[in-house]
C-alpha cells in the first residue's frame, strides 16, 4: 500500500483532529496550555491556498497530503524535488499543497507551517516532511509539541509567534473546516492524492507524474 486511507471518512478524520484537549507548549512559566476547539463545521471560512510557482502556469497540481503520513513524506523525498526543479520553478506548474488531518499531530504541524504565512509555508512544510520521524518521536503530546516548536524556531519564527499561532482556536477550526470542504469537493479518500487540472490521480513515482504533466503541457 503506497497511500494512507481516510478510513474514517472526511467527517471522522476531522473529528479525530479536533477531539479532546490540544496540548500547546507555552513559554510562560514553563506551563502547558490547552485549547479546546468548537465543532469545525461552525468555522464557516475556507482559507486561501498557499501557491507555489507561477499563477499563470498552464497546469495546476494540487497535492492532498498529511504531515504525519509516511507515504506523503516519501513523495516529498523522491518525487517533489524533480517536480519543483522541472515544472514549478520553470513556470510550467502551479503547485498547491492542501493539508489533510488524520490526527491532532498533523493539525499541530499545519498550524506551525502556516504560522509564518505564505513566504515561509513551503520552507516549513519541507522541514516537516523531511524530519517527520524525528519530530513525531515517541508520539507523546509534550514531545511532539516541543519538536514542532523547534522546527518553527529553526525556520525563523519567534516564540511569541508560535505561542500566538498554536493557541489560535479560531484558525485551527478554520483549517479543519477548509480540509473538510476541499476534501469532500475533490472526493479525497487517501493521501497523497494529486489533482492535476481537475483530474484526480493516486500516488505515483516521478516518471509517471512527468508523463502526465508532459501530456497536459503538450495538449
Amino acid at each position: 500500500m503506497n497511500r494512507r486511507s481516510l478510513l474514517l471518512g472526511t467527517a471522522g478524520a476531522a473529528a479525530l483532529a479536533v477531539a479532546g484537549n490540544w496540548l500547546v507548549s507555552r513559554r510562560t512559566a514553563g506551563q502547558t496550555g490547552f485549547v479546546t476547539p468548537a465543532a469545525a463545521q461552525d468555522a464557516g471560512t475556507i482559507l486561501p491556498d498557499n501557491v507555489q510557482g507561477s499563477e499563470n502556469a498552464p497546469v495546476t497540481l494540487i497535492e492532498y497530503a498529511s504531515f504525519t503520513c509516511p507515504h506523503c513524506a516519501h513523495f516529498h523525498e523522491t518525487v517533489y524535488p524533480g517536480l519543483k526543479r522541472d515544472y514549478i520553478d520553470t513556470g510550467k506548474v502551479r503547485f498547491i499543497l492542501r493539508e489533510v488531518y488524520f490526527d491532532k499531530f498533523g493539525l499541530w504541524a499545519g498550524m506551525v507551517a502556516q504560522c509564518g504565512g505564505a513566504p515561509k509555508y513551503y520552507g516549513i512544510s519541507d522541514m516537516l516532511f523531511d524530519g517527520q520521524r524525528d519530530w513525531l518521536g515517541d508520539m507523546k503530546d509534550a514531545t511532539v509539541a516541543a519538536n514542532l516548536r523547534k522546527i518553527g524556531l529553526k525556520a525563523g519564527l519567534t516564540n511569541e509567534q508560535l505561542d500566538t499561532c498554536l493557541n489560535d482556536q479560531k484558525r485551527a477550526e478554520q483549517m479543519v473546516y477548509t480540509f473538510q470542504q476541499n476534501a469532500q469537493k475533490d472526493a479525497i479518500d487517501a493521501t497523497p492524492t494529486l489533482v492535476i487540472n481537475g483530474e484526480k490521480h493516486s500516488n505515483m513515482g516521478y516518471p509517471e507524474l512527468k508523463a502526465i504533466l508532459d501530456a497536459k503541457l503538450a495538449g
